[in-house]
């Protein structure tokens, strides 16, 4: 074991002094932003975080590495000090699949893979069944959040894919996305100060003035407003599978981030593009993806359904493969 890394204050959004190891002046991401630059730049083969919205898949990206958040409640979060229970997570990082699976195996609750990693079902066809999973595009407002260079990289990232024989649908979905944010930060901010409700009574001066700020919209929040929220997060998850199921896909498919690492350390970035995975509690996971204009890592994430961890690594072995194949170095972000 090498040690604690750093982390944004209590998984908020204060960051701390980690930096970008492909540039220091940006940001390395956030929550869990020690923990991606430390496989980034080499210091460790593994390193465990956590996420809340987007705190695993959002740093990987930035940091151009393989951040993996399994199904929400497959692993204990026995001595994690929470943000937002209904949706704390607790994930980590490595510079491949390979690696991250190996993790899996040890880590996930009910492992339902070969011993050293998932297994292939490509290896071995069922009948009636694609040899590749079918992708899903979430084309509409959400898709809309991704900034340029990412919806130009994610474009690229699309057509290599269908190339290699995947089949790539696109799948309306979230046109009430704005409501759908809401609804989840309503819930998280709930849940956050409620969880510091006794710390920060007695030592509300020495909380920084990020996670001051979300604790205070908390505090405001009422009961009813938060039973509110929970509903329409059922009717949300509830939504997002039967538009999956009805578009006949196995993996969502979007970019990890709007774009790549901002060049300002005061800031983690934004989590925007994990948010609705996150508050349906899915298994996600980020593969470094090509680079932006300045150079920085971008990524590519994979979703798939709830408790389907062991089928979201083996397909992402084969599109890592392909990504890796388009150019090397420049393919991956490594």
């Amino acid at each position: 074991m090498a040690g604690k890394t750093v982390t944004a204050e209590f998984a908020v959004t204060a960051p701390g002094p980690t930096r970008n190891p492909h540039h220091p002046a940006h940001t390395p991401g956030g929550s869990s932003s020690g923990s991606a630059a430390a496989v980034a730049a080499g210091m460790v083969p593994l390193a465990l975080g956590t996420q809340t919205v987007g705190s695993m898949i959002r740093p990987a990206a930035y940091c151009g590495v393989v951040g993996f958040k399994p199904t929400y409640g497959r692993i204990p979060l026995d001595g994690v000090i929470p943000n937002a229970l209904s949706f704390d997570t607790l994930g980590w990082y490595a510079t491949d699949v390979a690696g991250v699976a190996l993790a899996a195996s040890v880590l996930l609750d009910g492992w339902r893979g070969g011993r050293g990693g998932p297994e292939r079902p490509e290896q071995v066809p069922v009948p009636g069944r694609p040899s590749r999973p079918v992708l899903g595009v979430p084309v509409g407002p959400y898709l809309e959040r991704a900034g340029e260079e990412a919806l130009r990289a994610f474009k690229e990232q699309r057509e290599l894919l269908g190339d290699a024989g995947y089949e790539v649908r696109e799948v309306p979905v979230m046109d009430d996305f704005d409501a759908v944010v809401e609804q989840l930060f309503t819930m998280n901010r709930y849940e956050v100060a409620r969880a510091h409700a006794d710390w920060f009574a007695r030592f509300g001066d020495r909380y920084r003035e990020q996670t001051t700020a979300a604790i205070r919209q908390g505090q405001a929040i009422g009961d009813a407003a938060y039973e509110a929220a929970r509903t329409r997060r059922a009717a949300f998850r509830a939504r997002l599978a039967a538009a999956s199921a009805g578009a006949g896909i196995d993996l969502w498919l979007a970019p990890a981030a709007t774009g790549p690492a901002p060049a300002d350390l005061t800031t983690t970035g934004t989590s925007i593009m994990c948010l609705p995975w996150s508050n349906a509690g899915l298994p996600s996971l980020s593969l470094p993806a090509g680079r932006a204009a300045d150079g920085l890592p971008l990524g590519l994430q994979l979703v798939a359904a709830e408790g389907a961890d062991e089928a979201l690594l083996d397909a992402a072995t084969g599109i890592e493969r392909v990504l890796n194949g388009a150019g090397g170095e420049g393919a991956s972000g490594r």
